[in-house]
């Protein structure tokens, strides 16, 4: 059997997406997580964009140990520096430079001609190849190039030392048959195309990245380049959860190929990522969307009673969902608890499990039933912000509020072992909150993009969890807050996202 490796793209194309960006903590959080699920290839960044961006290459090279740790470079010396003195640390340090070679980017982008982009491909891989020996070469807009003009560029960029090259779909233009019929054609045509793994990057602008990079596959790539949620520029690139399940659901297709990843560990892994940048799964997201095991029509549930194999194709266990019917609550121990939660796949050190108790145990007492929902979020939640210990946090709050007058909110902070109180009215507890939490930050100039309120389990007593995102000098900040009371978490989500704005300029 051959191995499909899996090169994800979370911390670099993910983060491109709108109102995804992520600070170093929350990169380092999530790596953790891909190393977990045994990704084999790791895109940290693109180290010459900008100091942060550096920053977190590096320190993500120095923390993974298990999985190959890549910069993006573009085919320029400067770039390819800057790559090499951020993974070289790593355990598996890779350089990934690319270059356009569809006529429309050699044109109007690159402003080359053909013979100058075969040129620049030969001196900049060979340059990347005197400082490492993993090289990754990516002919941009591969899938509307010249067929044999990209099988010279791969030729030449083999000759000089790439031993992966990626063939991305940059605008997800084409269809599964043609990328299979591409990733065919260069093997084939390319003489030394044997020295080297092929890969596909393929981009969801016509919801086709999954059936593309399958596609790609079946013509002969064994390298998937993918993202967490599907997360990227503009639509999104490949889900790695989707296309991971989709290889292992149909053995009859993919017979002789396989991943390395722990599937288990889908789950965690998503959940953690959409609550790091503020947003929740699409009810009918793919695999890990709340919709994905549940069946309503009378017929399914019949047949799912029956057999579950009627209308389910794979399992919640096998992505890691707990389905475990344990009720813990207010008389829970400790030990069951941690007991509980690693049947749950979580592994907590006893700083985190004390919290996690601590905040269970406060729970029950405004609970009736506590699901593992609940424990989830305590645990997503706290994991993601654990470290935030520098800045803002609330004292206490106090709120007026009818349906004939304005809103008044007195809100105390704590800063340190300083704490500064304000109040102020508003239309609505939450505005009044937030214009009272201003008064006393006096953040820098800033728009407020994303307020969204989502219920954690069932019913009226519920856990809510409030994401919030505010954008200023082109950065985004998000900040999750949960209760379950609304307004607790709303002002809790809000000065975290205003902790983080701060921060970030600052450090700018």
């Amino acid at each position: 059997m051959e191995q499909i490796r899996i090169f994800d793209t979370t911390l670099r194309d993910g983060e491109q997406s709108p109102g995804c960006s992520m600070n170093l903590k929350e990169k380092i959080e999530i790596a953790r997580h891909l190393e977990k699920m045994k990704v084999d290839i790791i895109e940290a960044g693109f180290a010459i964009s900008s100091p942060g961006d550096f920053e977190s290459v590096n320190t993500i090279a120095k923390t993974i140990k298990e999985c190959t740790v890549a910069s993006l470079a573009r085919a320029l010396e400067k770039d390819i520096d800057a790559a090499w003195e951020a993974v070289k640390i790593a355990a598996d340090p890779r350089i990934h430079l690319f270059i356009a070679t569809s006529p429309l980017h050699m044109e109007y982008k690159l402003k080359m001609t053909p013979d100058q982009v075969l040129e620049k491909t030969a001196k900049m891989t060979a340059y990347a190849k005197k400082y490492c020996s993993n090289i990754e070469f990516s002919a941009e807009d591969a899938t509307r190039s010249d067929p044999d003009f990209l099988c010279k560029v791969v030729e030449i960029a083999i000759n000089n030392g790439a031993n992966t090259i990626n063939l991305p779909d940059t605008v997800g233009y084409t269809t599964p048959g043609e990328m299979k019929n591409l990733i065919e054609y260069v093997i084939k045509k390319t003489p030394n195309s044997d020295k080297a793994i092929f890969s596909g990057h393929c981009h969801n602008d016509l919801g086709m990245a999954v059936a593309n990079s399958l596609g790609g596959v079946l013509g002969g790539a064994r390298q998937i380049e993918c993202t967490v949620n599907g997360l990227g520029e503009r639509a999104g690139n490949t889900s790695l959860e989707e296309v991971v399940m989709a290889m292992r659901t149909r053995p009859d297709m993919y017979s002789e190929l396989y991943t390395g990843i722990d599937a288990t560990q889908i789950y965690r892994t998503s959940k953690t990522v959409y609550n790091i940048i503020g947003q929740s799964a699409p009810l009918n997201k793919p695999i890990v969307g709340k919709n994905a095991f549940a069946h309503e029509s009378g017929i399914h549930q019949h047949g799912v009673l029956a057999n579950k194999k009627t209308y389910e194709i794979l399992t919640p266990e096998a992505v890691g969902i707990h389905t475990n019917s344990i009720v813990l609550g207010k008389h829970s121990g400790k030990h069951a608890f941690e007991s509980h939660i690693k049947e749950m796949g979580y592994t907590l050190d006893e700083n985190e499990l004390l919290r996690c108790f601590e905040e269970f145990k406060v729970l029950c007492d405004k609970k009736k039933t506590v699901a593992d929902e609940d424990i989830e979020a305590i645990i997503l939640h706290g994991a993601t912000n654990q470290n935030e210990t520098e800045g803002y946090s609330l004292d206490w709050f106090t709120i007026y509020t009818s349906n004939f007058t304005s809103s008044t909110s007195s809100v105390s902070l704590k800063f340190g072992d300083e704490k500064f109180e304000n109040v102020s009215l508003g239309d609505g507890p939450i505005d009044a909150s937030f214009k009272a939490i201003d008064g006393i930050i006096n953040p820098p100039e800033h728009t407020f993009d994303v307020y969204n309120i989502n219920s954690i389990s069932e019913g009226k007593d519920t856990l809510g969890v409030v994401n919030v995102k505010l954008t200023s000098d082109n950065h985004t900040y998000s900040g999750v807050g949960l209760s379950t009371d609304i307004i607790e978490a709303s002002i809790t989500a809000y000065i975290k996202a205003m902790n983080k704005l701060l921060a970030g300029r600052k450090k700018s």
